[in-house]
C-alpha cells in the first residue's frame, strides 16, 4: 500500500515536504517525493499533508510485566528472592493482552524495550517487542536485547529491610563484580574444554550462561542509576569488564554531563513526569535531557511505564523541548537514537527501505499539547 501526500520525517535523512511511503509485506519498500509516487489506488492512504514519522520507540519500560489494574505486590517485574537473577527473561512474564498495549498503539508507540524492574542488582533480560499482537513470540523484535543491572536505593530497599545483602551501595556493586567475574571464568573454562578434550567443561549454570554474552560484549548492560555516584559506579564497572553499557534514568546526569560525554556514555532519560518520591531523586530536573544532549551525550527518552503511562512518550519528549531540548533531538530521542541505543536500529527508528513498516501520522506537530496520531501502522497493519 501507499501512504501519500505526507510530509516525511525519515529521521535518517532530510525532511521531504510532500512525499510517499510504499509498504510491502510488513516492510518499508520505498519512499520519496510525490513526483516519484506510483499512482494510488482505492486501498491507499491520503495523508492530506500530515506529518509522517517512524513509530515511536520507548527505550526503557516495564510494559506487560506490570499489568494494568494489578496491585504492585502481584506484579511479575521483580523476583525479590535473589538479588542476582540474570537468567530471568522478560518474554516469560510479558502479558500482551494488557490494555496498555492498545494505549501504546493509540499513542503511536510501536516498539518498546521492556523487562525486569530494579529491585535486584542483576534483574534479568530485557526484550524489544512490538506493541501489537496476542502471542509474545510473534511480537519479539530482539530477545534478549539487554541485561538489567540496578544501583542505588531500589536494591538496598528491597533487601536491606530483610537484613539481606545488599544493604549498601558497596554490596550492590560487589554482587555485580562477583557474578561478572564468575561469568568470565565460566566462559574461559568452556573455551578451554572446547580446545582440549581432556579438560572437563564446567557444570551448566543458568546464571552464568545468561551473563556470558554480557562479558563477551555481545549483550548490552543497562544500568538503572539515578544519583551521580551510582552513575559513576556503573561506568566504573562497565570499564572494568569491558561492557557495552547504557545508563538508564541518569537523574543526576545533568550534574556530571561533561564527564558522561568524556566517557562516551549513552543515557536513557526519564520518566520525565513525576515527583521526587525518594531521596535519590532530589536533583530531578526536566532540563536533564537537554543538558546532557548539549554536553554531547547521546540520549533517548523513556516513560518507564507504568511510572509514566506508555502513551505519553511523545508528551515526555515535548516537555524536554519545552525545557531546552532541540526539537529534532527530541524526535530522535524517541525514534532513531532510541533504536540505536536499544540495539534495534536495523529494524526500527527511521523511514528506511527494508525496515519494519512502523509509522505514525500526525495532522500537525506531535509535540503540541492536543496532538494525537491520526493513524498508526505496525508491520504495515493499520492500528488506529
Amino acid at each position: 500500500m501507499l501512504i501519500y501526500n505526507a510530509e516525511l520525517h525519515p529521521m535518517d535523512g532530510p525532511v521531504v515536504p510532500q512525499g510517499f511511503v510504499e509498504l510491502r509485506e510488513g516492510k518499508i519498500a520505498a519512499l520519496g517525493p510525490m513526483e516519484r509516487c506510483p499512482a494510488p489506488d482505492a486501498g491507499d492512504y491520503d495523508a492530506r499533508g500530515g506529518r509522517l514519522y517512524p513509530g515511536w520507540v520507548d527505550a526503557h519500560c516495564h510494559l506487560g510485566l506490570l499489568a494494568d489494574g494489578l496491585p504492585y505486590d502481584q506484579d511479575d517485574c521483580n523476583e525479590v528472592t535473589d538479588p542476582v537473577t540474570p537468567q530471568l527473561r522478560a518474554i516469560d512474564a510479558l502479558y500482551p493482552l494488557d490494555r496498555c498495549f492498545q494505549e501504546a498503539r493509540e499513542g503511536g508507540v510501536t516498539t518498546v524495550l521492556t523487562g525486569p524492574g530494579s529491585a535486584n542488582a542483576v534483574g534479568g533480560q530485557f526484550a524489544a517487542v512490538k506493541t501489537a499482537g496476542r502471542w509474545v513470540d510473534d511480537m519479539v523484535v530482539k530477545a534478549p536485547v539487554a541485561m538489567k543491572f540496578a544501583l542505588g536505593e531500589n536494591p538496598k530497599g528491597s533487601y536491606g529491610e530483610k537484613k539481606e545483602t545488599p544493604m549498601t551501595r558497596m554490596a550492590t556493586a560487589a554482587l555485580m563484580r562477583e557474578c561478572l567475574a564468575q561469568a568470565k571464568e565460566y566462559g574461559e573454562k568452556k573455551r578451554a574444554a572446547e580446545r582440549d578434550p581432556d579438560k572437563d567443561a564446567p557444570d551448566f549454570d543458568a546464571k552464568l550462561e545468561a551473563l556470558l554474552p554480557v562479558v563477551q560484549g555481545k549483550l548490552p548492560a543497562h544500568f538503572h542509576a539515578h544519583r551521580a555516584d551510582d552513575i559513576a559506579t556503573a561506568v566504573r564497572i562497565a570499564k572494568e569488564f569491558s561492557l557495552d553499557y547504557v545508563i538508564v534514568h541518569g537523574t543526576e546526569g545533568h550534574l556530571v554531563a561533561d564527564l558522561l560525554a568524556r566517557e562516551g556514555a549513552r543515557v536513557v532519560t526519564g520518566p520525565v513526569i513525576g515527583d521526587r518520591s525518594k531521596p535519590e531523586l532530589l536533583h530531578q530536573s526536566v532540563e536533564n535531557t537537554a543538558r546532557l544532549a548539549a554536553a554531547g551525550v547521546k540520549v533517548a527518552i523513556c516513560t518507564d511505564h507504568p511510572e509514566n503511562p506508555i502513551q505519553y512518550l511523545p508528551l515526555a519528549a515535548a516537555l524536554c523541548v519545552r525545557h531546552g531540548l532541540d526539537e529534532e533531538r527530541a524526535l530522535r530521542a524517541i525514534t532513531i537514537d532510541a533504536a540505536e541505543i536499544g540495539g534495534i536500529a536495523d529494524r526500527v527508528g527511521s523511514l528506511t527501505p527494508g525496515k519494519d513498516a512502523d509509522l505514525v501520522l500526525y495532522p500537525g506537530s506531535p509535540f503540541a499539547l492536543d496532538a494525537l496520531p491520526e493513524a498508526v501502522w505496525i508491520l504495515g497493519e493499520r492500528q488506529r
